[in-house]
């Protein structure tokens, strides 16, 4: 049998679910998944791997029309990730009534890759509100294929993951067999520690912060890892802290958690607060945090 490989990318609106159907076909939690928008900064390569095929899920920012520097940069990873796809996974949900940036529509209806329109979060709605929505995409996209899913819920994501590997075309694995992510851990310890403030942490302080990991050591049996949370002003740093620094103890407690589990062994986490002032909007900061 010939062996397949191809590059899936997944865009769409903030919120509508991009990180949450990433991690259910990848069966790992690689994505950071939460309520407020915009939380996916960075494109992230999954790799799912068997004999005879290898998907390569890219997970991207929510599209979004520009307000600082670092969303600029976020919008050159969606641009590119509808350029470089051998299938697309568009995803809308079903509160979306247009897509809030046209021009990334009309790129996606110009492409001649295979295109996947998934309606998400069904669960949330009725059917005659789920018709409808599948009415108007099949409008907007005729050549696209359409499927009513909960990411959450795994409905309907078999039949995606089926349609996936038969659109797919027959390559060499792009990467080794052993690989699930392009990304080092460091990186994904990072997205952990910003996932918690972002469930954490109100308005707009999860938005300014940005995790640098210092120190990453594995020794055996335990990985000692020091972090350092980038906030844009002071009162931010208050803010993260806490009264008695008991916020930055959650952070850190429940950051350690999940980061245990993923990396499976004991972790030494220690956590520190530094203002790296309006690094958002300032191009070489940016440079210099990854973006």
């Amino acid at each position: 049998m010939a062996h397949k490989s191809g590059f899936v990318n997944i865009v769409g609106s903030p919120n509508v679910g991009k990180s949450t159907l990433m991690n259910q076909l990848m069966g790992e939690k690689l994505s950071i998944v939460s309520a407020k928008a915009q939380t996916t900064r960075h494109r992230i390569l999954g790799i799912v791997n068997e004999e005879d095929y290898q998907v390569v899920f890219s997970d991207t920012p929510g599209v979004v029309n520009a307000a600082y520097k670092l969303h600029e940069n976020m919008m050159e990873y969606v641009n590119a990730s509808i350029y470089d796809a051998d299938v697309l996974l568009f995803i809308t949900d079903t509160q979306e009534n247009e897509m809030n940036h046209q021009q990334t529509l009309e790129k996606i209806k110009k492409l001649k890759v295979p295109v996947i329109c998934l309606i998400n979060k069904i669960d949330l709605s009725d059917q005659a509100a789920v018709t409808e929505r599948v009415e108007y995409w099949e409008e907007q996209l005729p050549t696209a294929i359409i499927y009513p899913i909960s990411a959450l819920h795994k409905f309907n994501i078999q039949l995606v993951w089926e349609k996936i590997l038969e659109l797919i075309p027959e390559n060499p694995p792009y990467y080794g067999k052993e690989e699930i992510s392009d990304r080092p851990m460091r990186f994904f310890v990072s997205e952990i520690i910003r996932e918690k403030i972002f469930f954490l942490c109100q308005k707009e302080v999860p938005y300014s912060c940005q995790i640098e990991i210092e120190d990453y050591i594995v020794e055996e049996g335990l990985t000692r890892i020091r972090a350092i949370i980038i906030v844009e002003r002071d009162s931010q740093k208050g803010i993260i802290i806490g009264k008695g620094g008991e916020m930055l103890k959650k952070i850190g407690s429940t950051s350690r958690y999940e980061i245990q589990k993923f990396l499976d062994t004991k972790v030494f986490l220690q956590t520190f607060v530094k203002v790296d002032k309006d690094w958002r909007s300032t191009e070489a900061k940016l440079k210099k945090y990854g973006y």
